[in-house]
């Protein structure tokens, strides 16, 4: 049966790791809008915007952290509790969270030039942080281990699915290597695992159906309730994928899967929509109740290869990971 991410730190743990405070290395910022983008709104002070703006946050955290000196200008200049609201200037502040929980894989590094760093993401761990995470990803230990601060993505990786991704290290470079994904200039190979239905099982049993099956996916997803979630609708198909059963085990079967569009959640929305859902697919085809990740079983969806030719040295390049455990 398979288990967890191929690439593990060296003591990986279980599920009941204990979460703990954080807050990140690098700041983010957000710019404060002009007065035609406030909806009629004004405000006097940053830390009245702040408050207004980000209303999960209560309005003595951010009195704290601007007395703490963690909110400042682009030029590095403290920000108080006074300084005035400025349309169009950034501010920088810290992400804090109260339990980040240590994701016990780690991730390889396959390939890296002055341009690029790709690696092997591992599964549980966001590419950039998010939610509860802020220094538990996969930018964060790439700076750290590179000691480059200019690390970032290419392209998406959703935090449950492990495998290949291409980083970018040059800001003079990055926008050639996106435009390679915004271009489809970019081959993109998965691999899979689910239960197979009961139908396929007895063709197979029976011979009436040999391996490998095909199939093509051409269907219309948009956001669902909650929207961090897909769904398939009636109407002009936005999405195509080709997916096919190479190796059947137990009652489980092994898939290889190339996404020609790139929808949110495309893969796992296709294979649901085959009647098969990745194996510990908490989203699909019915969302589980919001809990801790646990780490002994990941979602059995892999980014295996990545082909595409360097818009910068023009050469042709093909990575790969080791493939799941079937």
């Amino acid at each position: 049966m398979p288990n967890s991410s191929n690439y593990t730190a060296d003591n990986p743990q279980s599920s009941s790791q204990t979460p703990n405070a954080a807050i990140a290395a690098q700041p983010s910022y957000i710019v404060l809008p002009r007065a035609n983008e406030l909806a009629g709104k004004q405000y006097h002070t940053v830390v009245e915007f702040l408050v207004d703006h980000f209303k999960q946050i209560d309005a003595s955290v951010w009195q704290q952290r601007i007395k703490d000196g963690k909110v400042h200008w682009q030029n590095g200049e403290l920000i108080t509790a006074d300084s005035v609201y400025q349309a169009t200037a950034k501010v920088y502040y810290y992400r804090e969270v109260l339990a980040e929980t240590k994701v016990p894989f780690a991730e390889q590094v396959l390939y890296q030039d002055l341009d690029t760093i790709v690696v092997y993401k591992p599964h549980f761990l966001p590419v950039t942080p998010g939610g509860n995470y802020v220094n538990e990803c996969l930018v964060h230990r790439l700076r750290i281990a590179t000691q480059i601060d200019t690390v970032a993505p290419a392209h998406r990786l959703d935090k449950d699915t492990a495998g290949v991704m291409l980083m970018t290290l040059n800001p003079q470079t990055r926008h050639a290597y996106h435009q390679l994904f915004l271009d489809d200039k970019i081959t993109k190979d998965y691999q899979a695992i689910a239960k197979l239905t009961p139908r396929l099982v007895s063709e197979l049993a029976d011979n009436t159906c040999t391996l490998p099956i095909h199939w093509t996916v051409k269907n219309r997803i948009v956001a669902a309730n909650p929207s961090f979630t897909m769904q398939v609708v009636e109407g002009e198909a936005n999405s195509h994928s080709e997916i096919s059963l190479v190796a059947v085990k137990n009652g489980f079967g092994l898939f290889e899967l190339s996404p020609i569009t790139g929808k949110t959640h495309q893969l796992r929305v296709h294979m649901q929509s085959l009647g098969m859902p990745i194996l510990h697919d908490r989203f699909y085809p019915v969302l589980q109740p919001k809990g801790p990740d646990n780490f002994d079983k990941p979602l059995q969806l892999l980014a295996k290869r990545l082909r595409f030719t360097d818009p910068i040295s023009a050469i042709e390049q093909d990575f790969q990971c080791q493939g799941l455990d079937f």
